[in-house]
C-alpha cells in the first residue's frame, strides 16, 4: 500500500496497518474483520470470530480488527461496502473471504482448508516439522517388529505433542502389535473424540480389532505351529487358512498371511460372505496403504479378482 500523496492521517494509517497486519502476514494468517460499533451483525459475528481465532492462534491464526468509522481510509482500499467483511490475510494479500462464515464450524472449516494450503508457520507447523522425523521413526521401528521399542518412541512423542493424531495413533497400534489389545484400546476410549476423528485412528481401530483375534504374544510360537499344522492337514479349509493368516500375521509372517488369504480367495471368494478379502483389506489397512508390501499385495489381489 503505497504512501505517495497520501494525507498525514492517510500515512498513518497505512504505517500502522503494515505493522499490524502486513507485517505479521509474511508468516501468519491474519484474519481482517471489518466492523463498526452501530453494526449489529458485527457484533452478532465478533464473538464467533474472536473463539475461532483464539482457538486457532497456536496454527498461526492472529484477528486484527478494523474500525470502519476509524479507519475509513484502509476500509476503502479494500473496497469494502458492506460490514461485517471478513478477509484472510497472507503475506500482505486477501486469500480468502471468510465474511460467509457465520458459525464457529464454518470458520474452522475455511480455516483449515486455507491452512492446508499456505506455508503458515505457527506454533502447531513447527512443532508438525519438529515431530515429523521421529514419527517416521516410529513408523519405521514398528514396521520391523520392535514393538516395545515403538511403543517407548511414540510415548516420548505423545509427551512433546499430546494432539499429535499420528503419535496416539501410533502408540495404540504399537501396543495392539505386541498383543496388548486391551490397553489399546483403554487409549483409544479416552482419548478426545474430535482427535479420534482423523483417519490415522482408522488403522489403529484396524489393529486393535485384529489383535483381539490373535494369540498372545507369548503363546505366538506355539499358535503359529498349530495353525500351520491344521492347514497342511487340511488345505481346502477355508478357516484354517484364516487362522492361520491371523496368526501369521501376529508373529510378523506378513508374507504368508498374504498368501493364505489370496489362496482362499482364489478358491472361494464367496466363502463365509467374502472373510478371506475382509481380512486381507484389514491388514493392508494395519500396514498402511502407502506401504510397498500392501502395494505389492494389492497388485497380487487385483490379478486374482481382475485378471
Amino acid at each position: 500500500m503505497a504512501t505517495l500523496g497520501l494525507t498525514p492521517d492517510e500515512q498513518k494509517a497505512v504505517e500502522q496497518f503494515r505493522k499490524d497486519v502486513v507485517e505479521p502476514s509474511m508468516t501468519n494468517l491474519v484474519v481482517l474483520d471489518f466492523w463498526a460499533e452501530w453494526c449489529g451483525p458485527c457484533k452478532a459475528l465478533m464473538p464467533v470470530i474472536e473463539k475461532v481465532t483464539a482457538d486457532y492462534a497456536h496454527k498461526g491464526v492472529k484477528l486484527v480488527k478494523i474500525n470502519v468509522d476509524e479507519n475509513g481510509f484502509i476500509a476503502s482500499q479494500f473496497q469494502v461496502r458492506s460490514i461485517p467483511t471478513v478477509y484472510a490475510i497472507f503475506k500482505g494479500q486477501p486469500v480468502a473471504d471468510l465474511t460467509n462464515a457465520r458459525t464457529e464450524s464454518q470458520l474452522s472449516q475455511l480455516l483449515d482448508q486455507i491452512l492446508r494450503q499456505l506455508p503458515v508457520e505457527g506454533e502447531a507447523q513447527t512443532q508438525a516439522a519438529d515431530i515429523a522425523p521421529l514419527l517416521a521413526m516410529g513408523e519405521e521401528v514398528l514396521a520391523a517388529g520392535d514393538h516395545e521399542r515403538a511403543i517407548s518412541i511414540f510415548s516420548q512423542i505423545i509427551e512433546m505433542a499430546p494432539d499429535s493424531a499420528d503419535a496416539q495413533a501410533g502408540l495404540v497400534r504399537a501396543l495392539a502389535a505386541s498383543g496388548d489389545a486391551e490397553a489399546a484400546g483403554q487409549i483409544l476410549a479416552a482419548l478426545p473424540g474430535d482427535l479420534t476423528k482423523d483417519a490415522a485412528f482408522d488403522r489403529a481401530r484396524s489393529a486393535i480389532a485384529l489383535a483381539k483375534d490373535a494369540p498372545k504374544n507369548e503363546e505366538l510360537s506355539g499358535a503359529l505351529a498349530e495353525a500351520e499344522a491344521k492347514l497342511a492337514a487340511n488345505p481346502d479349509d477355508h478357516q484354517a487358512k484364516l487362522d492361520y493368516a491371523t496368526t501369521a500375521f501376529a508373529a510378523g509372517e506378513r508374507d504368508k498371511a498374504a498368501d493364505a488369504l489370496l489362496a482362499s480367495i482364489a478358491a472361494d471368494r464367496e466363502w463365509n460372505e467374502g472373510a478371506a478379502h475382509a481380512k486381507l483389506l484389514s491388514l493392508f489397512e494395519v500396514v498402511g496403504l502407502e506401504d510397498p508390501w500392501v502395494a505389492t499385495q494389492r497388485r497380487r489381489l487385483s490379478a486374482l479378482l481382475f485378471g
